[in-house]
């Protein structure tokens, strides 16, 4: 009987320890969340600015261009 109390007392012991666990990992993922978000942002924008890089260079080249046409044909 005496056996039987202490596995009980070890059990529950364990389940404490659990439990203590459970809550820290669900701290940790809410870090983890937060933090892949702003990873995610920071790259979209990232992204995002590269493009507008990409599209305004590929606007100048075409002027360029459009530009030297116009002006041979006045010629």
């Amino acid at each position: 009987m005496q056996d039987n109390i202490d596995k009980v007392m070890q059990r529950g012991e364990r389940l404490d320890d659990l439990r203590g666990k459970t809550e820290d990992l669900q701290a940790t993922a809410g870090h983890f969340r937060r933090g892949a978000n702003q990873v995610r942002k920071r790259m979209w924008w990232k992204d995002l600015k590269w493009k507008i890089i990409i599209g305004v260079t590929i606007l100048v080249i075409l002027a360029i261009i459009i530009g030297s046409i116009v002006g041979t044909q006045k010629h």
